[in-house]
Parts: structure tokens; sequence; C-alpha cells
């Protein structure tokens, strides 16, 4: 046998054992079936992956149209799963292997070959709602990124991570509800790179714990702040600092992506007004915190989750509610 042959061969071996190993860690319904599904089928797959994983998701699609759901359904799903390939997959190598092997199925989706249940319910959408490649293509980017790179030296560093694991969700979204134009691209990049990094500055303490630090380094320099200081979880005066620092700039990029609340139809701008308030409402926890976020994780409570909704769906009725919206007299 030619030797390139037999290492071409060997290197085949190894990858099937190393996708093998990261299906293992993985839900068994998430591994890619011997016959593909039917739309049907395929559909009720993605309805049951964004209900049962996401708490809020069911208060989001009540805002939308029946027809949109499934098409958000499948978006959701296609994130949650690249997601997962990377995150809950202890072996990097074997999480890689499997990120390639998801490139490949979203290639094979692109030419009319799914197989995946998730991939066969996002070629109709797709089809419906006219979607590119590049934003499903972009978060695999990000999730592979997650492998390699733990440490980001400059904000930029960090906003150009989020322009591939946060900002094509939100331009997904806009293509499905068919309200794509450039400024409004980059009013949803403002928006995404916000919630992206108030999950952040939430999550500093668990990440850690992964090995990974998404504070800027030259931040942490700046304020005084390092490794060790997030290890011990103990909120220094300069971490402190740091984190009212973070959470500030955080929440200019909110107010930057509010505008596209008002340039989309009522049913996505509930939406959008709904994930900007809990964006928001994240850095605000993190405020009340005096913003300790390594000896407890600031999280929003269902009562103010259901505040958020509600004063979300008043915006729907009354659209001078709304975030965004030009102020009446005193702030609601």
């Amino acid at each position: 046998m030619n030797p390139a042959t037999a290492n071409s061969d060997q290197r085949e071996l190894d990858d099937e054992a190393l996708i093998a190993k990261g299906w293992a860690a993985l839900p068994p319904a998430y591994s890619i079936p011997d016959v593909a599904p039917t739309l049907n089928e395929a559909r009720a797959y993605c309805r049951h992956l964004a209900e049962s994983h996401y708490e809020n998701f069911h208060v989001a699609t009540w805002f939308l149209p029946e027809t949109l759901r499934p098409h958000f359904h499948s978006i959701y799903a296609y994130c949650r799963i690249s997601d997962d390939l990377g995150d809950e997959v202890a072996d990097r190598a074997a999480a890689l292997s499997l990120l390639d092997l998801w490139g490949h199925e979203l290639d094979a989706c692109y030419e009319g070959r799914a197989r995946h249940p998730v991939f066969v319910a996002l070629a109709e959408t797709i089809r419906v709602c006219s979607i590119p490649k590049e934003p499903f293509a972009d978060l695999l980017i990000a999730f592979r990124q997650d492998q390699t790179v733990t440490r980001y030296e400059s904000m930029q560093d960090v906003l150009s991570y989020c322009h591939y694991s946060a900002n094509p969700v939100g331009r997904l979204v806009l293509y499905a509800c068919g309200e794509v134009n450039a400024e409004n691209f980059r009013l949803s990049d403002a928006t995404c790179s916000a919630l992206q990094l108030a999950n952040f500055w939430q999550d500093v303490r668990v990440d850690f714990a992964k090995g990974r630090v998404y504070l800027p380094q030259e931040d942490m320099r700046r304020f005084g702040v390092s490794d060790e200081t997030i290890g011990k979880g103990i909120a220094t005066p300069e971490f402190r600092a740091l984190m009212q620092f973070e959470v500030g700039y955080a929440r200019s990029l909110f107010f930057e992506g509010l505008p596209l609340i008002k340039r989309v139809n009522r049913h996505l701008a509930l939406d959008l007004d709904l994930f900007s308030r809990g964006g928001l409402e994240i850095l605000r926890a993190i405020e009340l915190r005096n913003y300790d976020v390594l000896s407890a994780r600031p999280a929003i409570s269902k009562a103010t989750k259901l505040v958020l909704a509600l004063r979300a769906l008043a915006g729907k009725a009354l659209p001078f509610l709304r975030l965004g919206a030009p102020h009446r007299g005193k702030a609601a």
C-alpha cells in the first residue's frame, strides 16, 4: 500500500473515532439518522428542541405570526446543536471533528442533500426566506474558535468574536422576518454584540472554570485585575471597577441598537424590545450586586422576566412605550 494512502486511511479512522467519541458525549437524538426524516417530522424535532431547551422561547414566539414559528424553530435548533457540539464535548479534538462534520452537513443542506432533522427543516427555511450560507457558517467559526482561543487582548478582539458568535443570529432573524437591509444589519449587530457581552459579564466565573476569559486583557491590566483575581472568586475593588467599565460599554451598544425596534414590523419589534430589555436587565442585576459576578451569578428572576414581557407587550399596543421610542412626558 502506498504510504500516503495508508496515512490518509489512518487519519480517516482517527477522525471517525473522534466523531464517535463526540456523539457519545451528547444526547442520542443529536446524531445523524440513517434515513432522513420528512419535513413534518423534522419540524416537530426542531420545535421540541427549541421549546424544551430554552425557557424564554415560548414567550418570544408568542409574539410571532404562526407562519414564522417553524422558521424560528429550525434556526434555533441549528444554533443550539452547533453550540453544544463545541461546548458540551470535553475533548477538544472530538469537538472540532464534530464541528467539521456539522459544517459538511450545512454544505449538503445547501446542495439539496440534507440528512439531519435540523437541516431538513432548515432547508425549507432557507428556501422560503432566501437565507445565504454565510451567517450559518460564521457561527461555526466562533464555535471552532472557542476550542483554540481562550483570551482576547482588546475589546475589538472580543467584538470580532461576537461578529461570528452573536451577530449572525440577529441577521438570521432579520432574514426570516423579511427585514433585510444594511442599516438593519448594523443595528442588529450592535444589539447582538451587546447581548453577548452581557452574557459574558454575567458568566465571568462560569467561563473561567472552562478555561476562558472574555474580559479584554488590556482592560484587565489597566484596572489591575489578573486571572488569579478571578480564580479566587473575590470581587476586589479593582475587579468591581473593571466590571463597571465593561457594563457601561455593553449598555452603550444596547442603546446604539435600539433604533432597530422602530424600523421593523410590529411582531419582530416586540421580540427585539423584549430581548433588549432582558439584556439591559442583566446589566442592572450586575450593578445591583455592586459588580460582584464572582461569588454568585447575577440572574433575572421569573417575576422580572414576566414584567419585561408585559412591558414589551404594552409596547405593541402603545408603541411609545417601546424601548427606543421618543419619550412623551416622563419615561414609563
